[in-house]
């Protein structure tokens, strides 16, 4: 395996980790919500109870609307081959330019592989959808910065 394949599986596994753990603290914070929920048992304070259950209930919606937004990450992730190279920028492209490094996949911030800082971003993203189409060497303006792409991955 090559060292630029190396890297590029690296980041898709941290992406992959981050949505997996992301995924399993959501659904065991709704397992103990509807655990309490079920626990509650009714006491004199009527009002308090049906309160009590009412911020579970929240809860569960909460986390799951986040469990749906992670499988929808999921699913982007799914999409991307880390072995695919393309000379213009795609999902699943590792790009530098003079303003940082740049993993194309979902956006979930910064990255750290083999000592080096990447910014996870998705290719709808402001910057991602930027990115996308452009060949090394090109240059753009973003939220005045001027970005020269050095190379892609």
């Amino acid at each position: 395996m090559t060292e630029v394949l190396q890297l590029k599986q690296l980041l898709y596994e941290l992406c992959k980790e981050y949505v997996s753990s992301g995924v399993a603290a959501a659904r065991q914070a709704i397992d103990n919500a509807r655990d309490a929920a079920d626990d509650d048992t009714k006491s004199s304070a009527g009002d308090k109870f049906e309160t009590a259950r009412e911020i579970m209930q929240q809860d569960i919606d909460l986390n799951t609307a986040h469990l749906n937004e992670l499988q929808k990450l999921k699913a982007s992730l799914d999409l991307i081959d880390p072995a695919h190279h393309s000379d213009t920028v795609h999902a699943g492209s590792v790009v530098h330019t003079n303003q940082g490094n740049y993993y194309i996949a979902i956006s979930i911030g910064k990255l750290t592989a083999n000592d080096v800082t990447y910014y996870a971003i998705s290719p709808s993203a402001p910057l991602g959808a930027l990115l996308i189409g452009h060949k090394a060497g090109d240059t753009f303006s973003f939220n005045g910065k001027d970005f020269t792409i050095k190379e892609i991955l």
